[in-house]
C-alpha cells in the first residue's frame, strides 16, 4: 500500500519582524488523514506558522505548498479547499449559527438558499448543534462556538481543515468533548487536521504527529509521536514541556 500524500509542505520557512527573528528553517510535512499539531510555548510563533501556511503572511524565506497548491505563487482554488478556526471561533455576532455556517456557501457557491440551509444545518449536526442553529453566538457558551466555528469550516467540505487553539479558555470536560469531536471527524469525513495549541491534555489525545516550536532556539526542536517525545526525547525543552516541569 503507497504512504498517504502529503497535503502540506512546509520548507526551510522563516518569518523576521524588523531585527526580530520568530524562527528559521521550519520544514515539516502532513499527511493526509493526519490529526498534526504544532505546539510549543507562548511566543514561539505556533499561530505566525499557521498564518503563513494558510496564505495570510508570506514567509521571509522558505515556502509552502497546501494540497499541491504553492501559497505564494499559483495557488488556484485551494482557499475554498480548506478549512480554518480561528482563535476564539470568530463568529460574527449579528448572524445566528446557521447563517453564521451559511456564509461560506453564499460565497462560493450558486446553491439555492434552501440547499445552503441544509448543508448548514448538517453541518452544525455533525458537531453536536444541531438543535442551536437559531442562537445567536452570545446565546451560546464558549466551547459551543468553537464546535460552530468548526462547522463553518466545514461547510465547504474541505479535505484539510487548520484549528487555532481550539481548546483555549475551555474547562477540562468541554475541551475533551472537543478533542474527541476531531477525532470523530477525521474517522468519518477522512480529514486532515492540524492544529495549533499549548494544551498538553490535547496534544495527547488527538495527535498522530506535531512539531514544537521553541522561543529560545527560535525555530524546531522536536517532531514526532508526542507520546514518544515525552517518554523518550533526550531534549530537556521537550521533556519539560511534556511533563510540565520547570527548567
Amino acid at each position: 500500500m503507497a504512504p498517504p500524500k502529503d497535503v502540506v509542505v512546509v520548507r526551510d520557512v522563516t518569518q523576521i519582524f524588523g531585527s526580530r527573528t520568530i524562527y528559521q528553517h521550519v520544514t515539516f510535512s502532513v499527511a493526509a488523514g493526519e490529526v498534526f499539531v504544532i505546539l510549543g510555548g507562548s511566543g514561539c510563533g505556533k499561530s505566525t506558522l499557521l498564518k503563513q501556511i494558510i496564505g495570510l503572511l508570506k514567509p521571509s524565506q522558505g515556502d509552502v505548498h497546501v494540497l499541491d497548491a504553492d501559497m505564494y505563487g499559483a495557488r488556484g482554488d485551494v482557499l475554498t479547499r480548506i478549512g480554518v478556526m480561528f482563535q476564539s471561533g470568530a463568529l460574527f455576532g449579528s448572524m445566528t449559527l446557521l447563517e453564521n455556517v451559511m456564509l461560506p456557501l453564499e460565497m462560493h457557491t450558486d446553491l439555492p438558499a434552501q440547499a445552503r440551509a441544509a448543508i448548514a444545518r448538517t453541518k452544525l449536526g455533525l458537531v453536536g448543534l444541531g438543535d442551536s442553529a437559531d442562537l445567536l453566538p452570545a446565546e451560546i457558551s464558549g466551547g459551543m462556538a468553537k464546535r460552530a466555528a468548526i462547522a463553518r469550516a466545514l461547510a465547504l467540505d474541505p479535505p484539510l481543515l487548520f484549528l487555532d487553539e481550539p481548546s483555549a479558555g475551555l474547562d477540562p470536560v468541554t475541551s475533551a468533548g472537543l478533542d474527541q469531536l476531531i477525532l470523530d471527524l477525521r474517522d468519518t469525513l477522512g480529514a486532515t487536521f492540524v492544529v495549533v495549541t499549548h494544551e498538553l491534555a490535547s496534544i495527547l489525545a488527538i495527535a498522530d504527529r506535531c512539531i514544537m516550536l521553541d522561543k529560545g532556539a527560535k525555530g524546531t526542536i522536536a517532531m514526532g509521536n508526542p507520546r514518544e517525545l515525552r517518554d523518550h526525547s533526550e531534549d530537556a525543552r521537550v521533556r519539560a514541556f511534556f511533563r510540565r516541569e520547570v527548567l
